[in-house]
């Protein structure tokens, strides 16, 4: 039986909308595949561009060995970004989520288009502007996080909100793997990572990036974010809390309030 991605796409918009969460995809399509869970989320992309949003980049998510094994995956994810999830001023409003957590990670500028298949780290690196230190608000619409693989793509892999550092690099300016980041709640350090902590190198998950997005027939494009994944563990997040990512002399510190 074929699924319905009008359907489940408009449960999961329904859910962001209300901020309620709804049960797991995977225990309600007993034939969802990788297949459909990618086509349920651009489903609810293309309903939002056309309401009016604009798609700004993509993000990219289970970089890490220890978030694949959670998911007993051996591959990262992606999603899209919309010009509605920036967030204004370094100020998330909480309430806009459900249970929205915070990661630290370095995004991408591209210069220049770029789609694949078999697109090099050469070519990644050549057709970046710059990268520059970023915060994402990651959130599910599935009921308490109690997400698999399947769920988070579909769910365009829990994204909700991201906001971008003000200090630039060309990437023949900065040792993308070195790259050491702390991640501070609260002004206690909580975690620290490095590019090597994501596929060996930042740019390496944009590389799988543009090749997996080839499947479907989709590039990266000229000006868009590209976010590489998570350098460290996410952080939940409540009004109140405040987050710094202290990206040190590379890329500088890029801080995020919660009301």
């Amino acid at each position: 039986m074929s699924v319905n991605l009008i359907e489940w796409s408009s449960k999961i918009s329904q859910a962001e909308k209300t901020r309620q969460g709804i049960a797991p995809l995977t225990e309600q399509i007993d034939s969802l595949s990788l297949k459909d869970a990618y086509s349920i989320q651009l489903e609810q992309v293309h309903r939002k561009v056309n309401e009016g949003d604009r798609i700004t980049g993509k993000k990219i998510g289970l970089t890490s060995l220890a978030m694949q094994q959670l998911l007993k995956v051996d591959e990262p994810d992606y999603g899209h970004l919309l010009e509605s999830m920036a967030i204004p001023n370094n100020v998330l409003d909480c309430s806009e989520c459900i249970k929205p957590r915070v990661e630290a990670e370095i995004a991408f500028i591209m210069k220049e288009d770029l789609i694949g298949p078999n697109v090099t780290l050469e070519q990644v690196l050549a057709a970046t502007d710059y990268v520059v230190a970023s915060l994402e608000v990651v959130d599910s619409r599935i009921k308490d996080w109690k997400i698999k693989l399947l769920d988070t793509i579909a769910d365009n892999a829990s994204s909700a909100k991201y906001v971008l550092g003000e200090e630039k690099k060309r990437v023949d300016e900065i040792d993308l793997p070195a790259v050491e980041m702390n991640f501070y709640k609260n002004g206690e350090l909580i975690n620290s990572g490095k590019g090597t902590d994501v596929l060996g190198n930042p740019a390496a998950c944009v590389v799988w990036l543009v090749n997996r997005l080839a499947d479907f027939n989709i590039g990266l494009k000229k000006g868009e974010v590209i976010l590489s994944g998570a350098l460290s563990a996410a952080l939940d997040a409540s009004p109140g809390d405040e987050f710094v990512a202290d990206f040190g002399e590379m890329l500088g510190k890029i801080q995020l309030s919660c009301r």
